[in-house]
């Protein structure tokens, strides 16, 4: 009775002729229903989410629930690929402790019109309200949803040079006069001199975030996550993005396959956008980072400091997982150990790596 505390139970009551347009390609509107939080009711929009895994058996969902005031947004995730279902949430609670903006998470019990679908993660859209809950200014914020959110005037999609420099963003906060800070901020990263760039982009990026975030991303070696898959907000006080990551779950030791990958897969620059690419041409930014990755390798991204929180979300949650077989339960129960050795090979691999940065 108790794990049962621990885990806040969702249920969501949908249509089934609304959830059969769900089901359609086509389709891409949300439908109205009901959402039950333990014991109260909301009544809500809904659709799947995600491009890849709106195709899963077990489908994800964006929730708007409707109120007087602004209505509340956050996403349920499904987790289908993780055999853990602690990747995203593992991932993201290291962002927020290595002092990066990440959206908060929790694990909850999903149902879905009275019936069971198992574990699924609660996590917090990134948007007015997110800003709202950390004391941070009303600024623009946007999604990268695809490669071309890659910091860089050549689209990698075409080859060509990008028709629009806030192609690969969908805007969640602000109006069409903040994009005109994006464009001036991606020309600034690639048409700068090299003479004025080190002074200059320190005017438009929170370097230190910037680099703290590429730290986690390339500890937890997130393939996914550099050209698309983050947020980038623009504080109006200091008028400097900073990024915070998404889709963390293909990460410690698995893909987005949900298939092994060897811990020495991306090299301790990570995957280089046009952003990463241009700070690593200047020494200050490469000691800088080596710096913030030493610290993170010494203090965070270390079996010490992760095993007892894995040990913790994986009896929390396990309880409440549904297994089709007995070599389902077997993975999960496997999924620990396989993370720690991921971190140990990866954290010697990544210090093996780090003259490479002078």
């Amino acid at each position: 009775m108790n794990d049962r505390k621990r885990l806040p139970k969702f249920q969501l009551f949908v249509d089934p002729n609304d959830i059969a347009k769900l089901d359609d390609p086509k389709y891409t509107s949300s439908v109205p229903g009901q959402m039950m939080i333990d014991n109260k009711k909301f009544s809500i929009k809904t659709r799947y989410r995600g491009h890849y895994t709106k195709n899963l058996p077990k489908r994800s969902y964006f929730i708007k629930l409707k109120s007087r005031r602004k209505p509340r947004e956050f996403h349920l995730n499904a987790e289908y690929k993780d055999p853990s279902s602690i990747r995203n949430k593992l991932s993201l609670d290291l962002f927020q402790a290595f002092g990066v903006l990440a959206p908060s998470s929790q694990h909850v019990r999903f149902y879905l019109n009275g019936e069971y679908e198992g574990v699924y993660l609660l996590l917090e859209s990134v948007n007015e309200l997110f800003l709202k809950k950390r004391g941070l200014p009303l600024g623009p914020i946007y999604y990268g949803i695809n490669y071309d959110a890659d910091f860089s005037l050549i689209s990698p999609l075409t080859k060509k040079e990008k028709e629009s420099l806030t192609s690969g963003y969908q805007r969640k906060v602000g109006t069409p006069k903040d994009d005109l800070f994006l464009i001036e901020f991606i020309r600034k990263i690639n048409q700068t001199p090299d003479c004025e760039f080190e002074k200059e982009i320190q005017k438009y990026l929170a370097v230190d975030k910037y680099l703290r975030w590429l730290a986690v991303a390339v500890c937890t070696q997130n393939l996914d996550g550099f050209y698309h898959n983050y947020a980038l907000y623009r504080n109006p006080e200091s008028g400097l993005f900073e990024i915070m990551p998404w889709d963390y779950d293909a990460t410690f030791g698995r893909d987005w396959r949900g298939k092994r990958r060897k811990p020495d897969v991306m090299l301790i620059g990570g995957r280089k956008n046009g952003l990463s690419g241009r700070l690593f041409e200047f020494p200050a930014f490469r000691k800088q980072y080596r710096k913030l990755l030493e610290e993170l390798l010494d203090t965070l991204f270390t079996t010490d400091y992760l095993e007892p929180i894995i040990t913790s979300l994986t009896e929390t949650i396990r309880p409440h997982m549904i297994f089709n077989d007995a070599s389902d339960l077997e993975k999960f129960d496997g999924e620990k150990d396989l993370m720690l050795t991921f971190i140990e090979e990866r954290s010697r691999f990544l210090r093996d790596c780090l003259e490479d940065l002078e």
